[in-house]
């Protein structure tokens, strides 16, 4: 699970899954999916576990 920061809305349905198809109909498609793609490299570098995990002896 990632993080959403803030600006990140423009690139999230409510529902918290990516828009493919940008906001506005006169926006570049190409410029649009190449956001996205950079968008969600953001979501893996800054993932980190929530918990950390113990074992038990």
């Amino acid at each position: 699970m990632s993080i959403l920061r803030p600006g990140d809305e423009k690139f999230h349905y409510s529902d918290g899954s990516h828009r493919w198809i940008p906001p506005n109909p006169d926006y570049d498609q190409e410029v649009w999916d190449e956001q996205v793609r950079q968008h969600k490299q953001g979501h893996v570098r800054n993932d980190r576990p929530k918990v950390r995990i113990q074992r038990l002896v």
